[in-house]
């Protein structure tokens, strides 16, 4: 691993904060500049809110969340009671690549076998987890 790059669950200073989201709505600039910190790396890879999303800061580091296999929504208490929702059931990856001095991403997101994932979410009592991985929300109103 290159010695510029970081790698943590949610934030580089808390495993249950969230780098690049605030609960249901993307992190403004200044969110993220704070949650950034003195961190110095060109690239940290995070995670958390299973949402894929890339950002890069004023100061060229590349913040990248890859998404998740399975659990595409959600609630959360943190900050306060939310809902997160991808709006669809594909496992997200990223790839991420150096070409010359700069780090690039591709968020990737694909078909898997979100049914069988589903049946044993069901056979679990897992009646919420059901519904997100077979359709990417919590709620069935969408």
């Amino acid at each position: 691993m290159a010695p510029d790059v970081l790698l943590c669950h949610g934030t580089p200073d808390s495993d249950c904060s969230a780098f690049l989201q605030t609960a249901e709505c993307a992190a403004t600039a200044q969110e993220i500049e704070t949650r950034l910190g003195n961190t110095s790396e060109a690239l940290i890879v995070c995670g958390h809110t299973h949402v894929a999303r890339s950002v890069r800061t004023n100061s060229g580091t590349l913040i990248v969340n890859p998404g998740s296999v399975g659990q595409p929504a959600y609630a959360d208490n943190f900050p306060y009671p939310h809902v997160v929702e991808t709006g669809s059931p594909d496992a997200r990856y990223a790839i991420v690549e150096l070409l010359g001095h700069k780090w690039i991403v591709s968020l990737i997101s694909v078909p898997y076998d979100n049914r069988e994932m589903a049946r044993l979410a069901r056979l679990r009592g897992r009646l919420d987890w059901e519904r997100a991985l077979l359709t990417g929300y919590l709620s069935s109103t969408r």
